[in-house]
């Protein structure tokens, strides 16, 4: 190990170097450009990922949507576009078949209506919800609290409105909790406030009233609009999905082929196809950068293989004067081994320094590209680690070629 504090062995090294500053340049712009755009693909698909999790933070991701359609086959008698509702009796059934498999079941009532209160108005979305809807997208609140139990059964009239319609329809800085709103001609008592999600949001401006209070005020009897169901761990969100499309359309006299009778969105799905896409990225990012890297390493091997051949006379002035083979093969792999812990040392810095510009420009505000883009330091050390290691064998190479050729004929080398 004495040789690499060996002063004339970095005088060596920097002599090398400073004859050949621009092919010495262009090699390590190559190698460091390898793991530069390793660390910005692989920080950027984090990032993506970060920003996916993000969107879908609020919601319980293995959840499907299902609602009813005009149906596409005709069935048992019944003619082709037939319409027809989900009910509760629905509601229960899937509860019952599918106790083990289902851990949220929300059903749900929509339509719009004229929200009043004292001279203001505006038209937004009501709601008929149970409590139950909280646990599968959690509501931000920021006065009060959402429904629950009580109000559901003692059909209460009670209400929770949005951020906005909050700000549309009180003055600034006035209490909204406990006054009155009128929705539909009906009054209803605001008992919580919601900042709406920045992330994945199907409702937007609604007011939430409780399902039971829906019913009585629209007079929906046991009819369902749709319904949102969230899979316990475990479960294989598609297949249920299936199953209990097929057990609605036993329920409803529907033909099992009948593709349009039923609406659903499958979110877990959905983010497994992203999931997917996220992976996809990064093996394709890891195989972009390691063929960068080896690109780059190859170059510094035909640079020094090139310095072999133009310091062929002065290896071999230094074997007469009884510079063993092993000193010469040391000193030229040293020499690769410094150029590519220097370039990557820098390609390391410089993409650093381009995430930490893309965190500032992207990756804030309330709708970001990128959350966070970075990348883990242990993944960062294995392809430094890589690189060092390739650039070792690579030099061992022209530091093989350095000591085949013998003393007299390197020393006849024009």
């Amino acid at each position: 190990m004495k040789f690499l504090f060996d002063s004339d062995t970095w005088q060596e090294i920097y002599g090398s170097i400073r004859k050949n500053k621009l092919r010495t340049g262009i090699t390590i712009v190559g190698v460091l450009w390898g793991i530069f755009i390793l660390v910005v693909l692989l920080g950027a698909a984090r990032g993506m990922e970060n920003n996916f999790k993000r969107i879908f933070g609020d919601f319980a991701t293995n959840s499907v949507f299902m609602w009813t359609q005009r149906t596409d086959m005709p069935f048992k008698g019944f003619q082709k576009g037939r319409r027809f509702n989900l009910t509760f009796k629905d509601i229960e059934v899937l509860e019952k078949e599918y106790a083990n498999e289902i851990k949220l079941l929300a059903p749900r009532n929509q339509t719009n209506g004229t929200v009043v209160k004292d001279f203001k108005s505006g038209d937004f979305q009501v709601s008929g919800d149970y409590p139950v809807l909280d646990r599968v997208q959690k509501k931000d609140l920021i006065y009060g609290r959402f429904l629950n139990q009580n109000d559901i059964k003692n059909n209460s009239k009670v209400c929770v409105i949005s951020e906005d319609m909050y700000k549309q329809l009180f003055d600034k800085m006035e209490m909204p909790i406990g006054q009155y709103v009128k929705i539909s001609n009906v009054n209803y008592k605001v008992v919580g406030v919601y900042k709406p999600s920045n992330t994945i949001d199907i409702d937007g401006d609604t007011a939430y009233i409780p399902f039971t209070t829906f019913q009585k005020v629209y007079n929906t009897s046991n009819k369902v609009d749709w319904m949102m169901i969230t899979a316990n761990e475990g479960v294989d969100i598609k297949q249920m999905e299936k199953d209990i499309l097929l057990t609605l359309k036993n329920l409803h006299k529907v033909h099992p082929e009948d593709k349009r009778a039923f609406g659903s969105v499958n979110l877990g799905d959905q983010i497994d196809k992203l999931m997917g896409f996220l992976t996809g990225m990064q093996f394709l990012t890891w195989f972009v950068g390691i063929a960068t890297l080896i690109a780059g390493v190859f170059a510094i091997g035909n640079i020094l293989l090139i310095t072999v051949k133009e310091r062929t006379k002065e290896i071999g002035i230094r074997r007469a004067l009884g510079a063993t083979p092993r000193s010469i093969r040391r000193q030229i792999v040293l020499e690769s081994v410094f150029l590519t812990t220097v370039a990557g040392m820098l390609g390391i810095i410089f993409g650093g320094f381009v995430l930490f510009l893309l965190d500032r420009l992207v990756g804030s505000g309330d709708d970001p590209t990128l959350v966070n883009p970075t990348v883990n330091i242990p993944i960062v050390m294995l392809a430094f680690l890589i690189l060092v290691i390739l650039g070792t064998l690579i030099g061992l190479i022209p530091a093989y070629m350095a000591t085949v050729v013998k003393p007299i004929e390197a020393l006849r080398e024009e």
